[in-house]
This record gives structure tokens, C-alpha cells and sequence, in this order.
């Protein structure tokens, strides 16, 4: 354990229990949200990691098509052996990363309803709005992401921490600060990163696939996030839009859509950003951001959603015209009762 992972606010908080109960597991699986971001995917690769360095048969729950084309590469890096029935059948215990609701964990096909049987589940998250579902929860609401909690665990539970592994973790770091420029970017998560960068996360390789390698899909999609960009009449919330057809014409699918909500939220003068798609047919997902101080987690979470103060997402039941006409004027009103 190094000294700086000792002395940090969110390892005070780690539950002692929390290392006791994982030690003894032998065939754990790892799950995060759906559909995971660079955040889940490099928690959840990373703490399979650190079981497969006790001798453990760490499995990680990531089904088909839940993978985005962009991080894709995190998944050829990790090589992690993945979690199908069977391997849920035989887990001795189950950690779940990243994500705010039970719901939201991202299972395979052919599961029963409790799939966790009773089985222990230990909740790491950094999502303010999380429920607290696991036996074990750890949840720090101001950390940067959950790639910095589970650095932290880490190093507390004495597992290795080599140059793939902390190239994982930096990447959800880095994509959960958006490149350390959000409020969130804290003290603790450029130690962390600084921290990982010394084991030698792949910095420049990093930068190159987050940031500067689209494929022509992702291009595609993009460029129809930009020409569906719109204001209200004050200026003060910019949304846009990608219904089914368009998502899927421009060759992505549901698990591509990611950050492209920093497009409407680039507009100067915006104090509210919202992304809808419609990456399954019928269903709207919402990307709600704030600027200018604004939170957004009482928003979407009066549409039945979740996330954090500046940055949370709800998923309704519908077409996007639909949702919007229902969406829009309550995210003005909620404006307006701001101030």
C-alpha cells in the first residue's frame, strides 16, 4: 500500500468487510452498467485483474453488442475471460462497478431474476445517486470516476498495479474528466492519474484511440448530432437529437452513443446540454449536462434516472419527438425555478 492511497479521503471510507469478503472468492464476476463507457469497462477489466493476480477465475459480464466501437480496443488490451450463465451459475460473488441501480447491470441473455442467488454483491461506484443495491457498498459521490476507487482498492488490497492495468484505469479517469477539464477533476484524481502514468499507462496511446481515431460511422453520427443541434428561443438549453434510422444508417448502434452530448454543450452561453437517441426502437435515452453551475441530477431524476450533479442520463419509454415535447418545457421550468 502506498503512502498516498493510505492518506486519500475516499480510501477512509473503504469498508473493512469490503477486502474480508472478496479475499476468499475464487470464481468472481465482474459487472458493470449498461452500456458500458470507458469508466466501466476500465474498472471492470482492472479488478478482474486484480483477482487474477490472487489465482482467482475472475469473469466479466459484457454481452454481445453492449461493446462500442471505440473501446473496443480496452476489451483486445484486457483479454478478460467473459461471464455467460454458466459462470453466474458458479460465482461465489459478484462486483458490480460503475453503476447507480441493480437494474442497470449489464447481464447476459437467459439469466434468472436473482441472478446474484444470494451470493454476495459489492457495489464500487461514484455515481451520487446510486442506491446502495450491494451487501458491500462503496460509494464516494465526489470521486472522479470509479476507475479512481478502484485504483485506490487496489492498492489497499496489495494487488499489482502493472503498465495494462493502469493503463485501464487512466482511461477512465481521463474520459470521465473529459481530459481533467470537469469539475470533478479533484486533487486526488490527478494524484491517481499521475500515479498511474509512473506504472506506465500508455499516455499517447490513449489520447490517439479516445480522441483522435473515429471510424467513419463514428464520423457519420457526429455530423448528425451536429445538423439536429438546436436552441430554445433564450439560448440557455441546446439539445440534439439521432433517431433509430439515423443512428443505424450511419453504421453505429445503441452502445456507440457515448459523449457526443459535448456537442450541444460546446455552445457558448448554454447553462443546459441534452443529447435523446434512440439506440433500441421505441426507447429515448437522455443525456442530461449542466454548465454555469447548473446540477442536473434533480432533473433526471424526476424523469426516473440518475448520475451526478453536472453530468446524469434517464432512459423513457417512446419516440424521440415524444419525449421531447414532454422533456423540454420541464427542463425549462427547472431552469426558471433555479434562478
Amino acid at each position: 500500500m502506498t503512502q498516498t492511497a493510505n492518506h486519500t479521503p475516499a480510501t477512509e471510507t473503504l469498508p473493512e468487510e469490503l477486502i474480508r469478503s472478496i479475499e476468499s472468492w475464487e470464481r468472481p464476476v465482474i459487472i458493470a452498467h449498461v452500456p458500458p463507457d470507458a469508466d466501466a469497462l476500465g474498472a471492470m477489466f482492472a479488478v478482474a485483474r486484480g483477482f487474477g493476480s490472487t489465482g482467482a477465475t475472475a469473469s466479466v459480464a459484457l454481452p454481445e453488442a453492449s461493446l462500442s466501437q471505440r473501446l473496443a480496443f480496452l476489451h483486445e488490451w484486457a483479454e478478460p475471460r467473459i461471464a455467460g450463465v454458466e459462470e453466474f451459475a458458479q460465482a461465489d460473488g459478484f462486483v458490480v462497478v460503475d453503476t447507480a441501480k441493480k437494474p442497470r447491470c449489464n447481464l447476459p441473455g437467459g439469466l434468472p431474476e436473482e441472478w446474484n442467488a444470494g451470493r454476495r454483491i459489492v457495489n464500487i461506484d461514484h455515481h451520487a445517486s446510486n442506491t446502495r443495491f450491494g451487501d458491500i457498498n462503496w460509494v464516494v459521490g465526489d470521486a472522479s470516476s470509479s476507475c479512481e476507487l478502484v485504483f485506490h482498492l487496489l492498492e489497499v488490497w496489495a494487488r499489482p498495479v502493472d503498465e495494462l492495468s493502469a493503463s485501464l484505469l487512466y482511461a477512465g479517469i481521463h474520459t470521465d474528466t473529459a481530459g481533467f477539464s470537469l469539475p470533478n477533476t479533484s486533487g486526488s484524481a490527478l494524484a491517481a492519474a499521475a500515479q498511474l502514468v509512473e506504472r506506465g499507462a500508455r499516455v499517447t496511446e490513449l489520447g490517439e484511440r479516445l480522441c483522435r481515431s473515429q471510424r467513419l460511422s463514428e464520423f457519420r453520427l457526429l455530423r448528425i448530432i451536429y445538423a439536429n443541434t438546436r436552441l430554445t428561443p433564450d439560448e440557455r438549453i441546446a439539445y440534439s437529437t439521432a433517431d433509430y434510422r439515423e443512428i443505424t444508417d450511419a453504421g453505429c448502434a445503441a452502445a456507440d452513443i457515448d459523449d457526443q452530448v459535448s456537442i450541444p454543450r460546446s455552445l457558448l452561453g448554454t447553462r443546459l446540454a441534452l443529447l435523446l437517441t434512440e439506440g433500441v426502437r421505441g426507447k429515448t435515452r437522455i443525456n442530461f449536462r449542466g454548465d454555469a453551475g447548473v446540477s442536473v441530477l434533480a432533473l433526471a431524476k424526476s424523469f426516473g434516472g440518475g448520475g451526478h450533479d453536472a453530468a446524469a442520463g434517464a432512459i423513457l419509454e417512446g419516440p424521440i419527438p415524444e419525449v421531447l415535447a414532454q422533456v423540454l418545457p420541464q427542463a425549462e421550468r427547472y431552469l426558471d425555478d433555479l434562478g
